[in-house]
């Protein structure tokens, strides 16, 4: 497409090598699925490709139907739930299920593609060593917001193992290099610079191994040998002699001797080109990792740190003006606020042992950690907060008017209200001087993160993707306007109704002013499986991510006057009045004093709560389950298992309808919809929902509630006529007869997995009246059912988030 537009090479390569795409696996998995059963189908999927294969004999076909039988069978014999609630350490090597396996496949595929569309577009020739623009990150082991059980002892844990398993994965494939580079020194001469390289490694050679004596006259395949001794001699270690640069070094080196023996294609479309690409990507650390905790703890760490020195005996009480005073002083003065074996509270132990932590990852690899998240940012005192914590574990330091510090401090905003003042709180972030230093000591670079979860549990559907979108066009101008140079992070779900959907069209949906080449994406729960669980499935999907962000940057640097125009003032009034309309009738149905009581007797909430797929608590705080502690997964997850899906639609009737009866209005929806990729695919999105939506099974779970007077359906009446009524206004909109006509495949999905999910509902709607009828010991919490109802619940649960491919 960029040829066809008239790119030029240069241009090209040029926008390549802005690129900077970083999917981002969560610390809350909420995987349903065991990995004895994610290997099981990973296994299916591949006998049935074998079945597929072109040429295959009948003795091959036969052989793998019948071991398609075998894993079926096996499938059916293994436990689908887990005994307990997982470790975090069980998520971390969840986690390197797919980080060490299909997205290590990945990389080098999706890096071959490009050097390959270059090739075929413009030319043999145009073959250039492009950077790497696709590297993963982790929460996974390091996010602690919420979560006790991520320690400083679980980060260190988890740094050692990611260190350990891509060592080991370098291993494998220089074994697998060493046996292709056979080139010998009695048919080619050796290059001086590899003969000077083994030189430089001589104590390896003189151990005179069986291996350098069979490789004495292949002179690749003793320096590769050399290199495998040092990565085992490291893997165990925090850190060690041979580091990722000197790894990089030595293939580097390989590539220029192979070139300048005669060899370019093998340097380039060989094995080596293979690990260049892996050694850039994921170095000796795997994936860089994060560390996210709310705002709340550091304000109370600090309060206890600066109590301790003396400063301020009541920090929390400060006004905000206040506080900035003290933290912009403390953080110029390069004395510790306290000793280092100083008693301090809980909270403020726990923050310095994971600023340690963090320090001592950073000296032992720096690219190990990525940066530091601050959840429910609010003000700059919750930025500059963390940065003492820094300062007084050795991270962050300011001496001669120069910061020097190896990590961001990312913004989380998260609330509707929040998303509203994100453009303002970073202008005074920007303007405070002390955080000014910061900036230009990273290059004069910032990351925001963006909350998909909350914002729509706070705000419902249109509202929560309004404000998100006029958020990022705010933040992207006020970066701009400073000359700070960003990159967003989509904290986006796996679900429709915290954020999820195609990613690719999310990307292009974006304002103009954000697209830059960067950005990040989370990737939660189920969807991790999805995506991953096969190298197809992860290749297409990175390749979409990879598509989307580089053409959205080619339309803006080829247009930069489009790149900083806002949506006109009609447009956003337009939208601004329907998403306050969908809000006020969201907030009307869960604000309904009955609602939250009838939300817990109609879902399976509590089981929810109690089902082993995660480490971290499905409430925030230890105390009564309500509807401001109850986090955004279980509230999703709720909704989807009782087919109702209302995160991802509903508000949506009332505020089409109303728009739609002025005809002026209802043109330009229609209009939108043709011309507009940010509304084209909220209607697509909410519609997708929409028809997986089951009304006739979610109405036998509202009567599952009952009260003095008998069962109480006006929620239920309610949902039913703001989805009748939004179907209706999206056929005006899209011109479309039924839900999901422009979608076959997705449609006929539905439609074949309807009869079977229904069986389920139906089963599971039992359940949860028997364990209701059963639950009557005193002190019982609701969900305590008997054992063997408890078990057949969770697997309900786990049932239909199968089939609707979806946990939240």
């Amino acid at each position: 497409r960029l040829k066809a537009e008239g790119r030029t090479l240069e241009d090209v390569v040029a926008l390549i090598a802005t690129l900077d795409v970083q999917p981002t696996f969560t610390a809350h998995p909420t995987e349903a699925r065991r990995r004895s059963v994610l290997d099981k189908q990973r296994r299916i999927a591949e006998l049935l490709q074998e079945l597929r294969r072109p040429g295959a004999t009948a003795d091959e076909m036969e052989d793998a139907e019948a071991s398609l039988y075998d894993q079926i069978t096996l499938l059916l014999a293994t436990d689908e739930i887990r005994n307990e609630r997982p470790t975090v350490q069980d998520e971390v090597e969840q986690g390197l299920y797919f980080l060490i396996g299909s997205v290590w496949d990945t990389a080098p595929l999706v890096h071959r593609d490009m050097v390959r569309a270059l090739e075929r577009h413009y030319g043999h020739d145009a073959a250039v060593d492009i950077p790497v623009f696709l590297r993963w990150r982790s929460w996974i082991g390091s996010d602690r917001d919420g979560n006790p059980n991520v320690t400083a002892d679980v980060t260190r844990w988890t740094l050692a193992r990611h260190r350990h398993a891509v060592m080991h994965r370098h291993v494998e494939e220089l074994v697998a290099l060493r046996d292709e580079l056979s080139i010998s020194s009695h048919q080619v001469a050796t290059p001086a610079a590899l003969e000077h390289a083994l030189a430089a490694l001589a104590d390896c050679d003189e151990e005179e191994s069986s291996d350098e004596m069979t490789f004495r006259h292949e002179p690749y395949r003793r320096l590769i040998t050399c290199m495998i001794k040092r990565i085992e001699a490291a893997a165990d270690a925090t850190a060690g002699e041979y580091t990722t640069a000197m790894y990089l070094a030595h293939l580097d080196l390989m590539h220029e001797c192979l070139v300048g023996s005669g060899f370019a294609e093998v340097a380039t479309h060989g094995r080596l080109a293979r690990i260049r690409t892996l050694a850039r990507t994921f170095g000796f650390h795997l994936v860089a990792m994060d560390v996210r905790q709310h705002s709340r703890v550091h304000e109370e760490a600090t309060a206890a740190l600066l109590k301790a020195a003396g400063v301020v005996d009541d920090y929390a009480a400060l006004a905000e003006d206040e506080k900035l005073q003290i933290l912009g002083a403390e953080l110029r003065n390069p004395r510790p606020l306290v000793v280092h074996d100083a008693i301090l509270p809980e909270v403020a132990t726990a923050a310095m042992e994971t600023f340690a932590a963090m320090r001592d990852a950073l000296h032992n690899d720096p690219d190990s950690i990525g940066c530091y998240i601050v959840s429910m940012t609010k003000s700059v005192s919750d930025l500059l907060e963390p940065m003492l914590l820094a300062k007084e574990a050795g991270i962050w330091r300011l001496e001669d008017g120069a910061v020097q510090c190896d990590i961001d401090f990312v913004p989380l905003f998260e609330t509707i209200e929040d998303l509203a003042d994100a453009s303002p709180r970073m202008q005074a972030l920007f303007d405070h001087p002390v955080y000014a230093l910061h900036l230009r000591a990273r290059g004069g670079f910032q990351e925001i993160m963006l909350g998909y979860s909350d914002s729509n549990k706070d705000g419902g559907y249109w509202m929560a993707n309004w404000a998100l979108h006029r958020a990022q066009a705010a933040l992207g101008d006020v970066c701009r306007s400073n000359n700070i140079e960003f990159r967003l992070f989509h904290g986006r779900g796996g679900s429709v109704g915290r954020g999820g959907g195609r990613a690719n069209l999310a990307i292009t949906a974006m304002p103009n002013v954000v697209h830059n080449g960067r950005i990040r994406v989370t990737e939660q729960g189920e969807v991790i499986s999805f995506r991953y669980a096969l190298k197809e499935l992860a290749h297409r999907h990175t390749e979409q991510l990879i598509s989307a962000t580089l053409t959205a940057l080619s339309n803006a640097r080829h247009d930069p006057a489009d790149a900083g125009r806002q949506v006109d003032p009609a447009s956003a009034a337009t939208l601004e009045t329907i998403a306050r309309a969908s809000m006020h009738s969201y907030r009307h149905l869960i604000d309904a004093p009955s609602f939250w009581t009838w939300f817990t007797q109609i879902t399976p909430i509590h089981q929810i709560g109690h089902l082993p797929i995660a480490s971290r608590p499905v409430s925030r705080g230890s105390g009564k389950l309500d509807f401001e502690g109850l986090r955004a997964i279980p509230w999703v997850f709720s909704w989807t298992q009782t087919r109702y899906v209302v995160p991802g639609w509903f508000g949506t009737g009332v505020a089409l309808t109303e728009a739609n009866r002025d005809p002026d209005t209802a043109q330009r929806l229609r209009d939108y919809y043709q011309d507009w990729p940010f509304f084209r695919v909220l209607v697509d999105n909410a519609q997708r929902e929409m028809a997986r939506a089951r009304l006739e099974i979610a109405h036998r779970y509202a009567r599952l509630t009952q009260d003095d007077a008998g069962h109480d359906d006006s929620h239920h009446e309610r949902i039913v006529a703001d989805f009748q009524a939004a179907a209706v206004a999206f056929s005006d909109i899209t011109g479309q007869a039924h839900l999901l006509e422009f979608g076959d495949v997705i449609r006929k999905s539905i439609a074949l997995r309807n009869p079977y999910t229904d069986v389920l509902n139906l089963l599971q709607i039992e359940l949860l009246v028997r364990a209701r009828a059963r639950d009557t010991a005193p002190g019982d919490a609701p969900g305590d059912a008997p054992d063997e109802i408890r078990q057949l619940l969770f697997l309900s649960i786990n049932g239909i988030a199968a089939a609707m491919q979806s946990t939240g």
